[in-house]
């Protein structure tokens, strides 16, 4: 530990003559020699402080590499001085005062301690906002080599960085708290890897769309649909509306994602595009937004859009003869319906006697609209039905349509 300078340089931070002098000594130092000018620490502490910084010394330079080595025990000492610097003038803001008593009231090793869990805890913090580069370990083994350059770094360059990763920090939690209001826990966060932003600015259309659904691709792609229809005239978004319930603390970080939404929003207003393409495939869109990509969902979102189609066709009729006069209809390219007059019945049969049917139409119809549970049933009642009525159907023997118009009678929905 190098001697305090006379106590009378404590005033090189004062104006003299109009020109306030740089005083480039470590804070620890300046500290101590405020201390000495104004009977703040005596004698006995400053032989207390010698007896303890070698020991500081000593453990400082095991942990960064050996206490053996002449080298390693100076840059310990440096290292030393710095911790306390750091943690006196950030935990005394700067005040030479408060710093002089906490020197005097505390060990060396405790302040040395508390600046290098500062610094740990700095380090543990993240750089970035992409919850894949999280661990959430806190300080580990691993990180000893940055603690090692930042234990001789300034407190300017403490509170820069910290400054950085407090606000990296804010949005992280704002995004792990609108994940919350979405029954997602942090940890699926992680899994999931999004950016902290993505989370935000899904976060905020769901705000302006008034939902409150877990962000699933089928609920994303609906609110994308409610965002359209309801704001399609407008060429900006509408103010936006932070998460109900924003902690205070949090509302920076939502509102500084706010910018790139108003970017986004003419692409996001545009019916054109369908909103897989724009925000999986469309590459300055890729990884901005936030859903889950839930297979069990998606496979449910379908079947519900699926039985929605095959319900307004039927008509909610699952009948035989409903559902093959609706096939038959479809297989002729016909208006859909699941009853026919005998007027329009024998229209049909004169249509499909001129310009054919497409029994594959009908199968497609079934595939890609009936439920999955019934579709096996519903094609093989079909392809029975189409091998009894093609040939009746297009026979050119059959003039007056009766045979044909009888198997319809029969088959078919076929009235008066």
């Amino acid at each position: 530990m190098t001697e305090p300078q006379d106590p009378a340089d404590e005033g090189a931070n004062s104006p003299a003559s109009g020109m306030a002098l740089f005083d480039e000594r470590p804070f620890f130092e300046k500290a101590l020699a405020y201390g000495l000018a104004h009977g703040l620490i005596g004698a006995e502490r400053i032989e207390a402080l010698r007896t303890e910084a070698p020991k500081g010394m000593v453990q400082i330079a095991r942990y960064f590499g050996t206490e053996f080595l002449r080298p390693d025990l100076e840059k310990a000492r440096e290292r030393m001085v710095n911790l306390v610097s750091l943690y006196l003038q950030d935990s005394c803001e700067g005040d030479l005062h408060r710093a002089a008593l906490a020197l005097r009231d505390h060990s060396l090793l405790s302040r040395s301690k508390g600046g290098s869990d500062m610094l740990k805890a700095m380090i543990a913090m993240p750089q970035n906002t992409h919850f894949g580069m999280q661990d959430g370990r806190g300080f580990s083994d691993e990180q000893i080599a940055v603690l090692e350059r930042w234990s001789l770094r300034s407190h300017a360059d403490y509170r820069a960085e910290r400054a950085k990763r407090d606000q990296v920090a804010c949005v992280i939690d704002a995004a792990i708290w609108c994940a919350q209001q979405w029954e997602l826990d942090a940890d699926l966060l992680h899994e999931e890897a999004p950016d902290a932003e993505a989370v935000l600015r899904t976060a905020l259309l769901w705000s302006l769309a008034k939902r409150s659904v877990v962000p699933d691709w089928p609920g994303f792609a609906q609110t994308v649909a409610v965002l359209r229809k309801k704001f399609a005239a407008t060429a900006q978004p509408p103010a936006l509306v932070l998460p109900k319930g924003l902690p205070a603390a949090l509302a920076p970080a939502v509102r500084a994602v706010a910018d790139s939404l108003v970017a986004d929003w003419p692409r996001i207003m545009d019916a054109n595009a369908p909103p897989r393409k724009l925000f999986a495939q469309t590459p300055a869109f890729t990884g901005r937004y936030f859903w889950l990509e839930d297979g069990l969902a998606e496979v449910e979102d379908f079947e519900r859009q699926v039985s929605a189609a095959w319900n307004k066709a039927t008509g909610g009729h699952d009948d035989e003869g409903s559902l093959l006069t609706l096939l038959l209809c479809v297989a002729a390219g016909s208006a859909h319906k699941t009853m026919l007059t005998e007027k329009a019945a024998a229209t049909l049969i004169r249509k499909i006697r001129k310009s054919g049917m497409d029994a594959d139409l009908a199968s497609t119809f079934v595939r890609e609209h009936a439920p999955t549970a019934y579709q096996s049933d519903y094609l093989r009642m079909w392809g029975a039905f189409t091998e009894e009525a093609l040939p009746v159907l297009r026979s050119d023997a059959d003039y007056a349509l009766h045979d044909a118009l009888a198997l319809l009678r029969r088959e078919c929905n076929v009235g008066a």
